[in-house]
């Protein structure tokens, strides 16, 4: 109870400059209108997921005037509605210690978010954990004592609805995953529920959000993600919401959903397979680009630059909501936002479009976190017009701060274009440049542009010894990387191909064919038997070809840049390892 010797925890908050205040103790004394508490520990905390809010008293009703105290043992109507609209509550956790001196620690916390971020399904409500002080003050006391008391405070009536329960923490699964923010979840099944109308004489008046609670998401998009999610491997409509010119021949294109289920989750530097019925090509016509949107923008967008029967069909034809077909992105190219290494980011020409993704990715993780990742941009192009992304990255440099360097090169400006305003370095991106740029460390080097310039990039890099593993490469064009791995590296294992005929089984379509050493790969094989199975590359480095394999092994001549799992196999670029071979085409 509430007497001296009794383990008290304490939270003093002001939502009007987001100071809070933390200390745990225990009571010293107890009068008539107070008490004192002997503090064991005390802290501040980040201002982080607490949204503004202006104080005001109002008189305090007397207790014979205030509706009476309600207790029930599991949520009503009321109870559900108001957590429902909550975007901040209050939670008290506690432990008993032992040892020479065992005694009961108890901690109060703040959590916020958007409205709606506490899930509510029956008497359980659940609460996306999202990134703090790495504490883990209450956490930690669930992982001992799984009990908690919640307090939702209505800013506007005074109210407070007080909610307690047996907890239970998932530290993993889909809904971490697809809910944007949330590094895990915890659950409180309630068994004791508190209203107590009018309690405070403060209200507080909403003033606005807190940009961390704006970086994180809510259920309704996870929701809408993890339907999208079921549907990865399905053809989708999705709408082009908006078209705009990023340079003087590359020009981006918006889309969101358009068949009721939200957008799958992707990977900064991911591409989208597009399936385009063009006049006079049948089948359609598949084509893959780089998004250039990150994960945390919530919409897909490609950048597209026109060159070709796709892109120029894109450029000329499409028009803000029109419907394309698309599935979830794709590829293996990928940045982990959270690492902390030092990230390079090199990109010649359209090859920028999942550099942007990977830069706009890794700065909205370094400000949700709070802690960044030292980044240098190096973006080349022919002329200042066609420089994308100007505006867009001046932004991003705003953003990031000392975290991001940004270097912007040339190799034909024009006589306006301005060096140091404009542009930084006339000529291109090769070794020296690198050299002259980067002070020693350890980085990750991504390189994404024409064959040429990525592989001569890989090779230099590869020359000054740096590891194979710290060089994630991608090209555009109809060639590949071609990769010299540290002998320390994991080999590609895989069986040799087969040195004599080997029978192909097309399952789906109920076809054989028998392949012939120098016959050219399986999807070759298939197109001679009248099959036309989807690919856009050629070379396995979209993902686009991907077939499961129903029994057999393939062996890839030049292993892809895209490894699909050991169900599965790149139909352009692999060939019979032994046979009888099925295929799921």
């Amino acid at each position: 109870g509430f007497a001296p010797g009794a383990a008290v925890g304490m939270l003093g908050i002001d939502l009007h400059s987001r100071r809070r205040n933390r200390l745990n103790g225990h009571i010293r004394d107890v009068w008539e209108n107070g008490f004192s508490v002997s503090v064991e520990h005390s802290y501040g905390n980040c201002p982080q997921y607490i949204q503004l809010r202006a104080l005001k008293q109002v008189p305090l009703k007397a207790v014979a005037e205030r509706p009476p105290v309600q207790r029930l043992t599991a949520l009503d109507d009321a109870a559900i509605a108001t957590i429902r609209g909550a975007d901040t509550f209050f939670v008290a956790s506690y432990v008993d210690l032992e040892g020479a001196q065992p005694h009961r620690s108890v901690d109060v916390s703040h959590r916020g978010g958007q409205t709606g971020f506490v899930r509510v399904d029956g008497d359980v409500l659940t609460i996306p954990d999202f990134a703090g002080n790495l504490f883990f003050n209450t956490l930690g006391n669930f992982q001992l004592n799984p009990k908690a008391g919640l307090l939702f405070v209505d800013f506007q009536t005074g109210e407070l609805l007080q909610v307690a329960g047996t907890v239970t923490l998932v530290l993993e699964g889909p809904e971490i995953a697809a809910f944007q923010g949330a590094e895990r979840l915890w659950q409180v099944r309630v068994e004791q529920v508190v209203r107590r109308p009018a309690a405070l004489r403060s209200r507080w008046a909403f003033q606005g959000w807190s940009p961390n609670s704006l970086m994180t998401g809510d259920w309704q998009q996870t929701a809408a993600r993890l339907q999208a999610d079921a549907l990865r491997d399905q053809w989708r409509p999705l709408r082009v919401t908006r078209i705009e010119d990023e340079s003087d021949g590359i020009r981006s294109f918006y889309f969101g959903p358009a068949d009721g289920a939200g957008l799958p989750a992707f990977k900064a530097g991911q591409h989208l397979p597009l399936r385009l019925a063009l006049e006079g090509h049948t089948p359609p016509v598949i084509r893959t680009y780089s998004l250039s949107s990150a994960p945390s923008d919530g919409c897909f967008r490609i950048s597209v630059k026109r060159d070709g029967l796709a892109s120029a069909y894109l450029h000329d034809q499409v028009k803000v909501g029109d419907l394309l077909e698309a599935r979830a992105p794709q590829g293996r190219f990928v940045v982990d936002p959270q690492e902390r290494r030092p990230l390079v980011l090199l990109g010649a020409g359209i090859g920028v479009t999942p550099m942007l993704s990977m830069l706009r990715e890794v700065i909205y993780e370094g400000k949700r976190v709070r802690v960044g990742r030292a980044t240098w941009f190096i973006q080349s192009a022919r002329r200042l017009v066609d420089l994308a992304f100007r505006e867009e990255v001046d932004t991003l440099i705003a953003k990031a701060g000392d975290q991001l360097t940004v270097i912007r090169v040339l190799s034909q400006p024009e006589t306006s274009a301005r060096v140091g305003e404009d542009f930084h370095l006339t000529g291109r991106i090769d070794l020296g440049l690198l050299k002259a740029l980067l002070p020693f460390d350890d980085f990750d080097f991504y390189v994404c542009g024409p064959a040429a310039f990525t592989q001569e990039i890989y090779d230099g890099l590869r020359g000054m010894h740096i590891r194979d593993e710290r060089i994630h490469a991608e090209t555009f064009g109809p060639s590949s990387l071609k990769r010299s791995g540290d002998s320390q590296a994991i080999a590609f294992e895989q069986p040799p191909a087969a040195t004599e005929a080997v029978p192909v089984v097309f399952e789906r379509s109920a076809k054989e064919a028998r392949w012939r050493p120098g016959g050219g790969s399986l999807l070759e094989l298939a197109e001679s038997r009248g099959l036309n199975p989807e690919f856009s590359c050629r070379v396995g480095s979209c993902g686009t070809c991907k077939t499961r394999l129903v029994s057999g092994q393939v062996h890839y001549p030049v292993p892809p840049a895209e490894r699909p799992a050991a169900d599965h196999v790149l139909i352009c670029c692999a060939v019979p390892a032994s046979g009888p071979l099925v295929l799921d085409l």
